[in-house]
């Protein structure tokens, strides 16, 4: 008896899904799933940005523009510029794995679960970090990902980010404090140099969008698995109380 009644209390426990593993990063987001307008805008940066290296190959235009409330005519003439593609095929990059490879070392890694993978934090605080470093074969590094092959394909939008040298009456991350200004001092602050279309408020938003598709692309189906949870729950619990009634009675004259 204690044993099912052990085993019907730990099913109606909720568990949340392991992902990505927490790691330190400089900026944090809260994904919203049901921001559809975000959503949009995020999967519209992704297709014109990213898509040219980074496939999607789970992930189909038709599911996304029936998640975010889009037409099919929208999605063909908007999101859809190459004829080898149609509205029900996967995100396919234009790029091929040998070109990937002569150009930047090695193929660029499919993104549809690189948001369970990495998380949004990372990928936000990721794609806010790149800066200005002549040292690299694409001209820039990123504070999070250190030796990144990737370019900036999104330096259009910010800007030319450097790091600069700052001065601060607080502490800051790898500041040292001058004993004869008494003020903290770091030379890793990073910084627009050089603005570009958006001002850092509006590319901030933008990066938002883009990481919240990234996040809704690692697991489409989350917002319907969570509005079936508590169905689920209370089927389990219901099936448990006649399941035990149905035990009692069919032991009810064994001793």
């Amino acid at each position: 008896m204690k044993k099912q009644l052990f085993a019907l209390l730990f099913a109606l426990v909720p568990f949340s899904a392991m992902g990505a593993v927490a790691v330190d990063v400089p900026y944090s987001m809260t994904p919203d799933l049901k921001d559809q307008e975000s959503l949009q805008r995020g999967m519209q940066l992704y297709v014109n940005y990213c898509m040219g290296c980074h496939s999607m190959e789970h992930q189909r235009f038709a599911r996304a523009a029936e998640d975010f409330g889009m037409p099919q005519d929208l999605v063909e003439d908007n999101l859809i510029f190459s004829s080898d593609l149609a509205f029900n095929d996967q995100m396919h990059n234009a790029m091929t794995e040998e070109d990937a490879a002569n150009w930047f070392g090695a193929p660029a890694p499919d993104l549809t679960l690189h948001g369970r993978l990495r998380g949004g934090d990372w990928l936000y605080s990721y794609l806010l970090t790149f800066y200005k470093d002549p040292s690299r074969p694409t001209g820039v590094n990123n504070e999070v990902f250190d030796l990144v092959a990737m370019p900036n394909v999104l330096e259009p939008l910010q800007g030319v980010q450097e790091k600069v040298c700052a001065e601060s009456d607080r502490p800051m991350e790898g500041a040292e404090l001058d004993t004869l200004t008494g003020k903290y001092q770091s030379c890793d602050v990073l910084q627009v140099t050089q603005p570009g279309s958006m001002e850092p408020d509006e590319f901030e938003e933008a990066v938002y969008d883009l990481t919240n598709f990234l996040v809704y692309a690692g697991e489409p189906s989350k917002l319907q698995a969570q509005a079936l949870a508590p169905k689920v729950l209370i089927f389990i619990f219901i099936f448990g109380v006649i399941g035990y009634l149905l035990k009692r009675e069919y032991w009810r004259d064994i001793h």
